[in-house]
C-alpha cells in the first residue's frame, strides 16, 4: 500500500519536517490572507478568476490534453508540445490546489476529478506515465535521462499531489504519483542503475514528498540523485556536463553554471536536504553559491540567465541588457531557493531579493489582464527588436514551450507562503513579517491567539499601519518587522508613545522588534525617495549608467511616454538630475536628449555627446512591472549619464 499523508495537513510549498536546522519556520497559507485592496492580493485574485481559468483553457487548445487522450483512442490528434508537455498540466493542477488552500474554493474540483481520472488512465501498470515516450517513442523511456525528463515531469506531478493532498485532503493524484515514485526508486535509487535527471526538479518534490508521508525511502532517493550528480553520468552532448551541471559534485559546485533554471531548481532540492538533514557541507556549498549568483549574475530586476543559446547563466558579471535571456521560471526556481535558503539562515539579503523578484522580473512577466505572458525578460528593448519564439516583441498568451505561463500561475496562488514566518530564539519566539504587503496573519498557537494585520498601499508607498484584533499575546511573544535593505531612514509612530526615527542598529539590522501586545495602533512610515542605483563596474553592458528606482520598484523609460521626437536610446541623464514621484506610481524625470547623429563611430576629437545638440526634456518612467501593457516599442532600465 502507497504510504498515506500525515494526519494532519499544513497547506505551504516548503514544510521541514523537524525544523531542527531551521531558524525560521513556514506558516500556513490558511494563516496569512493577502487582501485584496493590497498589491499582491489583487494580483492573487487576478491570478485565480483569469491566469488559472487561461492556463485550463490553453491546455486544451495547446494540446497537452489531447497527448494524454491519444494514448487510449479518444482522439486522433499527433502529439503536439515539447518532450515535458506533461509537466504544464502538472503545474495547473498546482495552482488549483494552493487556491483551495488559500481560499478554499471548490470551483475547479469537477476538472481536478476529470484531470486525476485521465491520468489514471493514461497511466502503465508499472507507474510510468509520460506521453511522449508512450506515444511517440516508447523505445526511449528512461534512456535519454538528458533530454526526456521524465524525473522533472514526475517532479512536477508529485509538487501537485502534495498540494492536494495538503489543501484538499486529496490523495487520488498522490497514490498515482507514488507509482512512479516506486519505479524510479527500484531503477534508479541506491540500489539501482546510475542515471539522474537532466533537468533538476525531482529532487525538491522528494525531500517534500517525504515530508508528507514520512517515509525515509523518499529522502534517501532524493539524496542519491544528489550524490550522483558530478560523476558525468549525462552525456554532455553540444552544452557539455556544465550545462546538466553535471560537471563537479554538488559539494564541490560552488560556481552557479550551465542552465539557469536547472542550476536554480537543483539547489533549491539540495537546500531542501540541508534543511532535513543538517549537512554542513551542504550548507557552504549553497551558502556560496547563493552569494555568486546573486551578486555576480542576477539582473537589477531579480531575473537569472544572460545567454539564449542555452538558457545559461554567463560569467560572472556578464549580464547584457538587451540580449538578457532573464527566463521567468529562473526567476520563480530562485524565489524557491532563496526562500529555501531563508529557513535555513534567516538573512535579511534572502527577503530583500524574494522582494525584488516579487515586484520587479516576475511582474513584468504577466500583462494586467493575466492572460499573456513573457518567457524572456530583458532589461532593454530596442525599438527594432525582431520577434523571436521565446523572445517576443510582446508578451504572448501561451508558448510551444509553455513552461513559464502555468509557474507563473502556481507561483502567485503560493505567495501567501512568503509573507510570514515563525522565529524561534532564546529570549522568546516571534511573529516575523517578511514581506511588506497588505495582509492579516493568524498568530500561530506558539505566539497565543488573535491576528495581525498590516494596512498598508505598499509599495506605492511606504507607510506600514499595524493593529490586532482579538489578541492574546503569551508571554514574551514578539513582532519582527523586516526593514528592506534599501530602506535608509523612516519613523516609528507607537500608538501611546512618542514618535521616533528608526535607528541605525535597526536599519543595519534590518528589523524592527515590538512585544506584541505593543504592535496595535503602531505606525511604521519608511522613506521611499527615488533614487539612481548604478551597476559593478565589471559589467560592461552597463557601465556609464544608471538605473532609477523608488522603494523595491525599479523604473524605466517606455517609448510609449516620449514627447515628439524624443527616441529612449537618445536620452542621458544629467549629474544632480532629480527625480519627481507622481499619483499614478510613475516618476517624473528631467533629462537631456541628444538626436541620434546617425554617425556609427565618431572621432576622438569630436564634440562632447551631450554638445549643443542636447536639450533638457521631461519625461515619466514608468513601472518596469508595467511596461508593455501600452503595446511594443523601445524600453530600457540603465540610462546612459551625460559625462
Amino acid at each position: 500500500m502507497p504510504a498515506q499523508p500525515q494526519t494532519f495537513t499544513r497547506p505551504a510549498p516548503a514544510l521541514p519536517r523537524s525544523g531542527a536546522h531551521s531558524p525560521l519556520h513556514p506558516l500556513d497559507l490558511s494563516q496569512v490572507t493577502l487582501n485584496p485592496r493590497g498589491a499582491l492580493g489583487a494580483w492573487q485574485e487576478l491570478n485565480a478568476t483569469a491566469t488559472i481559468p487561461h492556463c485550463i483553457e490553453q491546455l486544451e487548445t495547446s494540446g497537452v490534453l489531447d497527448n494524454f487522450r491519444r494514448l487510449h483512442g479518444e482522439t486522433d490528434a499527433p502529439h503536439r508540445g515539447f518532450v515535458f508537455a506533461d509537466s504544464d498540466l502538472f503545474k495547473v493542477i498546482e495552482a488549483v490546489a494552493w487556491e483551495i488552500g488559500r481560499t478554499g474554493t471548490t470551483a475547479h474540483d469537477a476538472w481536478l476529478d476529470e484531470m486525476i481520472a485521465l491520468i489514471a488512465r493514461t497511466q502503465e501498470e508499472d507507474g510510468y506515465l509520460h506521453t511522449w515516450i508512450q506515444g511517440v517513442h516508447p523505445v526511449k523511456k528512461f534512456t535519454e535521462l538528458n533530454w526526456t525528463h521524465e524525473m522533472y515531469v514526475l517532479g512536477h506531478w508529485l509538487q501537485a499531489a502534495i498540494a492536494l493532498a495538503r489543501t484538499a485532503e486529496r490523495t487520488d493524484l498522490l497514490d498515482l504519483a507514488l507509482r512512479f515514485v516506486d519505479l524510479v526508486d527500484s531503477r534508479f535509487g541506491p540500489d539501482g542503475e546510475d542515471g539522474i535527471p537532466g533537468h533538476p526538479e525531482i529532487e525538491t518534490a522528494l525531500v517534500e514528498l517525504y515530508r508528507l508521508t514520512g517515509d525515509q525511502r523518499h529522502l534517501a532517493l532524493a539524496q542519491h540523485l544528489v550524490d550522483q550528480r558530478g560523476r558525468g553520468i549525462l552525456p554532455g552532448g553540444s552544452f557539455g556536463g556544465r550545462y546538466y551541471q553535471d560537471h563537479r559534485p554538488v559539494r564541490e559546485a560552488t560556481d552557479p553554471t550551465g542552465h539557469a533554471v536547472r542550476q536554480l531548481y537543483l539547489n533549491a532540492g539540495v537546500t531542501d536536504l540541508l534543511l532535513e538533514t543538517g549537512e554542513e557541507a551542504l550548507r557552504d556549498v549553497m551558502r556560496e553559491q547563493w552569494d555568486r549568483v546573486h551578486t555576480r549574475k542576477m539582473y537589477l530586476s531579480g531575473a537569472f540567465g544572460s545567454r539564449h543559446r542555452d538558457e545559461s547563466f554567463g560569467n560572472d558579471h556578464e549580464l547584457p541588457s538587451d540580449r538578457a535571456y532573464a527566463e521567468t521560471c529562473a526567476t520563480i526556481a530562485d524565489l524557491h531557493w532563496t526562500w529555501r535558503m531563508m529557513l535555513a539562515e534567516h538573512d535579511p539579503r534572502h527577503a530583500d531579493v524574494i522582494e525584488r523578484e516579487i515586484h520587479n522580473a516576475l511582474a513584468a512577466s504577466i500583462d494586467e489582464t493575466g492572460t499573456r505572458f513573457f518567457y524572456s525578460n530583458p532589461l532593454q528593448r530596442r525599438p527594432d527588436r525582431f520577434f523571436e519564439e521565446n523572445a517576443p516583441a510582446a508578451r504572448e498568451p501561451w508558448y510551444s514551450c509553455a513552461c513559464c505561463p502555468p509557474n507563473i500561475a502556481r507561483t502567485v496562488a503560493q505567495l501567501g507562503a512568503y509573507i510570514a514566518g515563525l522565529r524561534l530564539e532564546e529570549d522568546g519566539p516571534s511573529l516575523e513579517i517578511l514581506q511588506l504587503a497588505d495582509v492579516s496573519i493568524s498568530l500561530p498557537a506558539l505566539l497565543g491567539t488573535g491576528t495581525v494585520h498590516v494596512d498598508t498601499d505598499y509599495p506605492d508607498s511606504g507607510t506600514l499601519r499595524l493593529r490586532t484584533d482579538s489578541l492574546g499575546a503569551s508571554d514574551g511573544a514578539r513582532l519582527g518587522l523586516r526593514l528592506p535593505g534599501w530602506v535608509r531612514s523612516g519613523t516609528l509612530v507607537p500608538a501611546d508613545g512618542p514618535e521616533r526615527p528608526l535607528s541605525a542598529e535597526e536599519l543595519t539590522a534590518q528589523r524592527l522588534v515590538l512585544p506584541l501586545e505593543q504592535v496595535d495602533g503602531t505606525v511604521v512610515v519608511l522613506d521611499m525617495p527615488p533614487r539612481w542605483t548604478t551597476s559593478h563596474p565589471r559589467v560592461d553592458a552597463t557601465r556609464g549608467c544608471v538605473a532609477l528606482e523608488r522603494g523595491p520598484l525599479i523604473h524605466c523609460l517606455e517609448q510609449v511616454d516620449m514627447p515628439e521626437g524624443v527616441e529612449v536610446d537618445d536620452l542621458l541623464v544629467p549629474a544632480g538630475a532629480t527625480a519627481r514621484p507622481r499619483e499614478d506610481g510613475t516618476i517624473e524625470l528631467t533629462l537631456l536628449h541628444r538626436p541620434d547623429s546617425g554617425d556609427l563611430y565618431r572621432g576622438a576629437q569630436a564634440a562632447s555627446p551631450t554638445g549643443d545638440a542636447a536639450q533638457e526634456v521631461t519625461v515619466t518612467a514608468p513601472r518596469f512591472s508595467r511596461w508593455g501593457n501600452r503595446g511594443p516599442g523601445a524600453m530600457r532600465i540603465w540610462i546612459p549619464s551625460a559625462p
